[in-house]
């Protein structure tokens, strides 16, 4: 196949999957091979072992890293500190994707940065909506509220001694007005963690303090 033929056929394909290319047993290791040249030639961006991006000249649509992020460890949702961000829960910028899953933990390194994947219980795994981007793709993340509890539960372990001094301290929570508490209750519930309940119980009284004001 050559370069214009397999652009025109995977342009509007947010993604490459090699499996999609294999038509037959034979072809398998030539396709594999070309797909190794146009690399090279960065025609192609590799996300991992079978993923690829068309370079950004010759793509009609931009996956945001979010949606690549789904799409490259399934099943998983955004979350943690990159739907904190977005959510404008916490101030600093994010650097890596990082992302909730129910498979084992996983962090994968592309051209594009770097995606983490953080392991919690089956029974956990829950509390992400569906988002539309505006490109028309859709992305799993977590609601404001779990990315949260996420976050809390994979932290557990820095909440020693006086937990409100460690939200106050180390963490600088911002716009906690417009969570919901009910919702943190349950999501924590859900993790079947003592100490996970005490954390957010008392993020709760933060905010209905910070509401008070």
């Amino acid at each position: 196949m050559k370069y214009d033929e397999f652009k025109n056929k995977v342009q509007s394909w947010p993604l490459i999957f090699s499996r999609d290319l294999m038509l037959s047993q034979l072809r398998k290791q030539a396709i594999r091979n070309q797909l190794e040249r146009w690399q090279g030639r960065k025609l192609i961006i590799k996300l991992k072992r079978g993923v690829f991006l068309l370079n950004s000249n010759d793509r009609k649509i931009d996956p945001s890293k979010f949606y690549i992020a789904n799409q490259l460890y399934s099943p998983s949702y955004v979350s943690l500190e990159s739907a904190l961000s977005i959510y404008g829960l916490i101030p600093e910028r994010v650097s890596d994707t990082t992302n909730i899953t129910s498979k084992k933990t996983m962090r994968i390194k592309n051209e594009l940065g770097v995606f983490v994947y953080q392991h919690i219980k089956t029974q956990a795994f829950r509390g992400f909506i569906a988002q539309k981007e505006t490109n028309g793709l859709t992305l799993f993340i977590a609601e404001p509220e779990k990315a949260l509890v996420d976050f809390c539960y994979l932290n557990l372990e820095k909440f020693k001694g006086d937990i409100k001094a460690v939200f106050e301290d180390s963490y600088r929570l911002q716009n906690t007005e417009t969570l919901n508490a009910k919702k943190l209750m349950a999501f924590a519930t859900c993790f079947n963690n003592t100490k996970l309940l005490r954390v957010i119980k008392t993020l709760c009284g933060l905010i209905r303090k910070e509401r008070a004001r």
